[in-house]
């Protein structure tokens, strides 16, 4: 399986409500070394229009939204975690001790 199969199975196991940030995919998809949350962002950018993975539900390790080449994603992003009930601080961050995905690693 490749590296953005790899990404997309991981982040389609995250359940509603909860967010991973670019770091943990990484790791959880076998992706070494210091450019694995990078290569998460590549895989996530390379998701077609209308892919059913949740890409919404990946954050970077501050629990903020990165921002993306769409001008409208980061807007999508929080509005789409907002319906999931997923709360964001007055700085829109996620409490990630809240929110984080406990993957049962």
């Amino acid at each position: 399986m490749g590296r953005n199969a790899r990404v997309w199975a991981v982040v389609s196991a995250i359940p509603v409500g909860r967010v991973a940030t670019y770091k943990q995919v990484a790791a959880l998809a076998h992706i070494e070394g210091p450019s694995g949350a990078r290569q998460v962002g590549y895989a996530l950018a390379a998701l077609k229009t209308g892919s059913d993975v949740p890409w919404h539900r990946v954050v970077n390790v501050k629990g903020g939204v990165s921002p993306r080449g769409d001008g409208d994603a980061p807007n999508e992003q929080y509005d789409r975690l907002a319906l999931e009930g997923v709360a964001f601080d007055a700085f829109g961050r996620i409490d990630l001790t809240r929110y984080e995905w406990d993957y049962g690693g």
